[in-house]
């Protein structure tokens, strides 16, 4: 088990190395792999662990009838998924959990995450705080996708998500976590009309595009 990524985690945030050991003995988390395009949860399901990506990448997806389907998240290395699932007794997942690369994933039983062992271990007390900061943060970044898709017009949603980019990243080139697909899936638009504005934006001087790197040349955003 990589204990770097999980001492680098949110969640274990505060916690020093002995005591993650100790809470990782105590809370016993299931190891798995899953290959890329593996469903690791499809909607539907109840009763789910919450799961912590130790490689790889994980996407939350929503999948419509017409079989369009929406990025809403993407889960890193140190990174949490389905927790507020797990927190939430029978309560049928809305999305797919998939594997966006080969993965390693660590579940935890919430159950044991929640109760306090006899000891009432500080750091363990640590650990629920830490998930109730990354539960919130999360309710705050779909927010923040809600803004992004909200425009009708797909350069004004590429203008939204840029603006965003830029303040996270500090400065007005910034790197885009998505490729092509990917962050017409998480903006809900098609993927050649989604090409096409970029192409068009490069030719008006607005942005230069290298790979996943974007480097704004246009006026202040306002968003």
């Amino acid at each position: 088990m990589d204990y770097q990524i999980l001492s680098g985690s949110v969640l274990f945030e505060g916690v020093s190395l002995e005591e993650l050991h100790q809470l990782i003995t105590c809370l016993r988390p299931e190891n798995r792999t899953y290959k890329k395009g593996k469903i690791i949860y499809h909607a539907g399901t109840q009763n789910v662990a919450m799961g912590l990506v130790l490689s790889g990448c994980v996407h939350i997806e929503h999948n419509d009838l017409l079989g369009n389907k929406s990025i809403l998240n993407q889960i890193l290395p140190g990174e949490i998924f389905a927790e507020t699932y797990a927190c939430m007794k029978n309560e049928e997942l809305l999305v797919n959990v998939t594997a966006a690369e080969d993965s390693d994933i660590l579940f935890f039983d919430v159950r044991q995450v929640l109760n306090l062992c006899a000891d009432t271990c500080l750091y363990h007390m640590l650990m629920i705080q830490n998930l109730l900061f990354v539960m919130a943060r999360k309710n705050l970044a779909l927010s923040k996708r809600c803004l992004h898709t909200a425009p009708k017009r797909i350069r004004e949603r590429l203008l939204s998500y840029f603006s965003e980019q830029m303040a996270r990243q500090g400065g007005r080139s910034f790197t885009i976590p998505f490729g092509r697909q990917e962050l017409a899936d998480y903006l809900n638009v098609d993927r050649s009309a989604l090409s096409n504005e970029l192409s068009k934006m490069s030719r008006e001087g607005m942005i230069r595009i290298q790979k996943n790197k974007v480097y704004y040349l246009g006026e202040d955003l306002l968003f």
